[in-house]
């Protein structure tokens, strides 16, 4: 062929392949990822807690689909955000998440955002990262990526003092932490996002922007004027409250644990009033900070075009069973938010089946038209919010490092601590704040036993190695 036809020939291949790529992003709606840190399911206004102001995330519940029943399969450190964003960004089962590296799996292209790129999507990041691979690799726009949590300072631990006084404050820039480089890390976050809606306008490409907070994460501090709007008195203590946790130290909850540490032992009923009015400070300064991404969205003419996404990695005590942090398998600690506004998806719908939050990852790779990888575990939530009557999960996995481990099905939970060999079992549905332990009861035995049947079936599922049978033999065993 003479080599001008073979020119020509190539540029209208390439011309072909740029209008394709170009409808093909009509058809790809943008995608808005905002991300919490430690955000329990029980912390928005609209989906229950009259205490909490939250008013822009009570605007995704009534304009989108809110997934009442979202959980995160816990952890293999006491960082259970490593564990959560690594399972979110590789689309592996807890185990294989921790079995692979991620630097090697961002290396091989197998990242999140790697795979919306490759679908033709700009991809954004800013904020809290905290996977053992380099953020700037995977994103092609990443600014201020922070670690697991701002730095937190002697004082800042077993606060409140039992006389009642207080060496530490939430809104004085002089601890740092949030503070650190001189404006609140929510409000970066935010600065960053609306940078970002103002370049995808300018590109002619969908946007895939992956905002996360460290927020609501200890420390919790934020601007006086929203630790204001939580005055002690109006604060109350969780219903399932008390001094200590029976089976703390054999769970690895004991006064070591980093944020057990955070409030003195045994616990009183004015260090949690504290430490949650400070926490629902913290949530309602990010809520504002994501009402300005939310409006910026608006004002740049692109929410008609966009799906935006809101979970949190992982949730937290603060006062629930004698404890404080993250790492238990109670709703309070693994059960999280989660969000949807699309257009066509249905406002102020709430679905309860249950599902992982790491399920976004392969809703927005269906959404970009992008083949699922092999290798991804988690499913699409598109048929349910198509309103297809599917059971993603008929069972719930709990799991934290080799000491506790839970199933949750047919409104039951069964946790396990096999360190120890305790068990405790929750009838979820009377009993929705795990008070009332009915393990022992000789009626519960055959539900226990099929919960634990269930819980061997996914320790298979997940890679999951633990040896509950030796440690369980009434449970193993039939009648």
């Amino acid at each position: 062929m003479h080599r001008c036809n073979k020119i020509i020939l190539l540029g209208f291949f390439l011309l072909g392949s740029t209008l394709f790529n170009l409808c093909k992003a009509q058809d790809q709606p943008n995608i808005l990822f905002i991300f919490a840190d430690d955000q329990c399911y029980q912390t928005i206004h609209a989906l229950g807690n009259d205490e909490v102001e939250t008013p822009h995330l009570d605007r995704l519940v009534k304009q989108g689909t809110t997934f009442t029943d979202c959980y995160n399969m816990g952890g293999w450190n006491g960082a259970i955000c490593e564990a959560s964003r690594t399972m979110l960004n590789t689309g592996r089962f807890i185990w294989h998440a921790k079995a692979v590296k991620p630097q090697e799996e961002l290396q091989a292209g197998r990242f999140w955002a790697q795979h919306m790129k490759q679908a033709g999507y700009r991809t954004y990041m800013t904020g809290k990262w905290h996977v053992s691979a380099k953020a700037d690799q995977a994103f092609d726009v990443a600014r201020h990526v922070r670690g697991g949590m701002p730095n937190q300072t002697p004082t800042g631990y077993n606060r409140p003092l039992v006389d009642g006084s207080d060496p530490w404050s939430p809104f004085d820039p002089k601890f740092g932490g949030f503070w650190e480089g001189g404006k609140h890390w929510s409000e970066v976050v935010a600065d960053d996002a609306l940078s970002y809606l103002d370049d995808a306008t300018e590109q002619n490409k969908p946007f895939f922007m992956y905002v996360a907070f460290n927020a609501p994460h200890d420390p919790r501090q934020s601007p006086k004027e929203y630790v204001d709007k939580y005055p002690l008195d109006k604060i109350n203590v969780p219903e399932s409250f008390l001094p200590k946790y029976p089976y703390k130290d054999g769970i690895g909850c004991s006064p070591t644990l980093r944020d057990e540490m955070l409030a003195p032992f045994p616990r009183t009923k004015h260090a949690v009033q504290v430490h949650r009015q400070e926490y629902y400070a913290i949530i309602t300064h990010m809520d504002a900070q994501i009402g300005r991404i939310l409006q910026k969205l608006e004002d740049s003419g692109k929410k008609d075009k966009t799906w935006i996404f809101f979970t949190a990695d992982h949730g937290l005590a603060v006062g629930h069973h004698g404890l404080i942090g993250k790492q238990s398998l109670y709703d309070h600690s693994v059960r999280v938010p989660f969000m949807v506004v699309a257009p066509g998806v249905e406002a102020g719908r709430k679905i309860d089946t249950p599902i992982y939050l790491q399920d976004v990852m392969p809703t927005t790779l269906e959404l970009a038209q992008a083949k699922q990888p092999e290798h991804v575990e988690f499913q699409s939530l598109l048929p349910l919010l198509a309103g297809q009557d599917v059971v993603p999960y008929p069972s719930i996995y709990g799991a934290y490092i080799d000491l506790q481990r839970s199933v949750k099905m047919n409104g039951y939970k069964l946790i396990l601590y096999p360190k120890i060999k305790v068990a405790r079992l929750y009838h979820m549905t009377h009993d929705p704040n795990e008070m009332h332990d009915i393990f022992a009861e000789e009626s519960s035995l055959p539900i226990a036993k099929q919960l634990f049947q269930e819980l061997l079936k996914l320790q298979l599922q997940m890679g999951d190695k633990i040896n509950l049978k030796s440690v369980y033999p009434e449970l193993t065993h039939a009648n």
